[in-house]
């Protein structure tokens, strides 16, 4: 297990590209289990969930290969509906194979998931949806057991309780094999939603009205091959931004959308940060006082929970007091312990942070709880005095790709090594 040593204080300069989309790729290779034969994928992060991915894939008769950021598979010889618990518990969007796999061989057995400790996240949602589309659902021994009605699973509406992301992906899926219309109401309207519409109509499917709350699917009796392009990866992109602006630097940010985050780059336009667009490109400059500005995270459009935790570290900066509301998940303020290590001035009450900006933040040894609040931590060691040593990295492996080349490409004091290295604690 390794950990990342940062010497807090160089100013962020230079470029960065950033990576293809985590959040989309993922169900995008579930999606091609759709297909009885070949699909190509381009523009594939190299980062451990998409590793975790493409082993759960093998495991049931796929067979892939990768030449660079392309991954060609053909899911012709697969052999197996079942996603057992030892590679599902490594990542929750495992759980998106269940959609996949019934729609096509009408049965699945996928264990219940795993993933970020940040909360329940339950996937009844999912469920219930494929219930009305005339799916048999039982639980045994930590295990969904999904059987489709004899002919196949039928068109329904379904109107989601709660916005979820995994559920409409799930069930955008399972629809373009059913038979007849499938209307999904309050879905989730995520770019990434959008983007697997665009891989699976790559494939032949009809679907109408991703990127609203309104989606409807057209069942197809079969889809052909997948070719798609996966689009870049918001967060990433988020993540970087903020990097750039703690440090009080000037980054030119190369492949990314950030028409995506018109929710943070309006927060962070009111803080003092410049984010504005050079051809192609998009510079991002801080060097004056930080401002507070309140956050609630909301489901897309709203500003995201996935840059909640780093918006936070930016905030223990600001010239002032910043309120940062979490609405999505329960349980995703870990990181505020650990950034109280660093100096930060964090109270919570109940789903609400208040953060009062202090002068500096110093090193120290924190660990990484789940995958955005150890990038959290990350960016606080880049803007704090002294070092700072993040252990359980693994988390940034799941979402990041190659953060600390990346950092250190732009003149971040950053290295990876092993986890029983001397850290701050000796030194």
């Amino acid at each position: 297990m390794d950990k990342l040593l940062i010497e807090g204080g160089p100013a962020l300069k230079g470029t960065v590209r950033i990576s293809g989309a985590k959040n989309a790729a993922l169900p995008i290779l579930f999606g091609a289990l759709l297909h009885a034969g070949s699909s190509e994928i381009r523009n594939l992060p190299d980062l451990e969930d998409i590793n975790t991915t493409r082993l759960l894939l093998k495991n049931m008769g796929v067979e892939m290969a990768s030449e660079g950021t392309t991954l060609s598979l053909d899911a012709s010889m697969m052999n197996s509906a079942k996603a057992p618990y030892e590679l599902v518990r490594r990542m929750r969007a495992s759980v998106l194979c269940l959609g996949p796999l019934l729609a096509r061989n009408g049965f699945a057995r996928v264990s219940l998931p795993g993933g970020c400790a940040i909360g329940a996240r339950p996937i009844d949602q999912h469920l219930r949806g494929l219930e009305a589309m005339g799916a048999e659902i039982t639980l045994d021994k930590g295990y969904v057991r999904a059987e489709a009605p004899e002919g196949g699973l039928q068109g329904a509406r379904v109107v989601f309780d709660v916005v979820t992301v995994g559920g409409t992906e799930n069930l955008m899926m399972a629809a373009t094999l059913a038979n007849g219309t499938t209307v999904l109401e309050n879905a989730a309207r995520e770019p990434e939603i959008v983007d697997l519409a665009r891989a699976l109509r790559s494939m032949g499917a009809e679907i109408r009205g991703e990127g609203t709350s309104l989606i409807t699917i057209e069942g197809k009796h079969r889809l052909g091959p997948m070719s798609h392009h996966v689009l870049p990866d918001r967060i990433e992109a988020g993540t970087y931004i903020a990097a750039a602006a703690i440090t009080r630097g000037d980054v030119l940010m190369e492949g990314a959308e950030l028409e995506h985050l018109d929710s943070l780059i309006g927060k962070l336009g009111r803080a003092g940060v410049e984010v504005r667009r050079e051809g192609d490109a998009f510079r991002i400059r801080h060097h004056g006082e930080l401002h507070p500005v309140d956050v609630e995270t909301q489901p897309y459009p709203g500003f995201p929970t996935d840059l909640q935790a780093q918006y936070m570290s930016l905030m223990t900066l600001a010239q002032g007091s910043a309120a940062i509301t979490e609405t999505i998940f329960e349980n995703r303020f870990m990181h505020v312990p650990e950034l109280a290590r660093m100096g930060a001035d964090i109270t919570v009450k109940g789903r609400t942070a208040f953060v009062r900006g202090v002068d500096q933040l110093h090193g120290a040894s924190v660990m990484a709880t789940d995958l955005r609040a150890s990038v959290a931590l990350v960016l606080a060691g880049l803007a704090a005095d002294g070092m700072t040593e993040v252990r359980r990295i693994y988390h940034l492996d799941r979402g990041y790709e190659h953060i600390e080349k990346k950092l250190a490409a732009l003149g971040a004091n950053v290295r990876r090594v092993p986890q029983d290295e001397v850290g701050v604690d000796s030194l």
